[in-house]
């Protein structure tokens, strides 16, 4: 295995800026933390919620510049490894390139399905969706309590990855708790009806 090193920022913290050059691929280990672009106003698109086991950009792998804001948004530790000794390693052990390839290809597929999202799905398909992927997502890291997930997602995080406002994305979970297919207590989320949050979504 290629040599790395750890590191751990804080919660609302800037991990990686876009134009910052990194001769490094990190690789999220423990948190949750937010990949997006911004206007130079300030509004931005978050592109992806990063999890435990996730590249903050498979354009690492590439090139020093990922083009993304990176920030924690619960306390996240993460692992930089060095690009040419990840590269290398790749090019040497085929099941670990097929393993980076899918993880290309998925963030591929992720991004037809945001410009799908903004472009033709309602405010309820896209936030019923977000749960339901953040939901496969952590199920596949065994990351989930039965129906229930950690969740510390704010609204304005919602509304980023959305293409929403904070106050369209409150409406929207309030309809879906009073129709009990989600309950939100704290910083978890269960799916108390994941059929008719499925039918909300349009998700297959």
């Amino acid at each position: 295995m290629p040599i790395s090193t750890v590191h751990t920022a804080p919660a609302r913290r800037t991990i990686f800026h876009p134009k910052e050059w990194s001769e490094f691929v990190p690789v999220i280990c423990s948190g949750w933390a937010v990949s997006s672009i911004a206007l130079p106003d300030g509004r931005r698109q978050i592109l992806a919620f990063l999890l435990p086991g996730d590249a903050v950009s498979t354009g690492f792998l590439f090139g020093p510049l990922s083009g993304r804001h990176v920030e924690a948004v619960t306390e996240v530790t993460y692992r930089r490894f060095k690009r040419n000794d990840l590269r290398a390693l790749l090019f040497e052990n085929s099941d670990l390139f097929d393993r980076i390839s899918k993880t290309w290809t998925d963030e591929r597929v992720q991004a037809d399905q945001l410009a799908l999202d903004l472009g033709r799905r309602t405010a309820s398909e896209r936030i019923a969706r977000q749960i339901l992927n953040l939901a496969e997502r952590l199920a596949k890291r065994d990351m989930m309590s039965g129906q229930t997930m950690e969740f510390p997602l704010r609204q304005r995080h919602i509304a980023d990855a959305t293409g929403l406002t904070p106050v369209h994305v409150s409406k929207v979970l309030g309809e879906f708790q009073r129709a009990h297919l989600i309950e939100i207590s704290g910083r978890s989320l269960t799916i108390l009806n994941e059929a008719e949050l499925r039918m909300a979504a349009d998700w297959p």
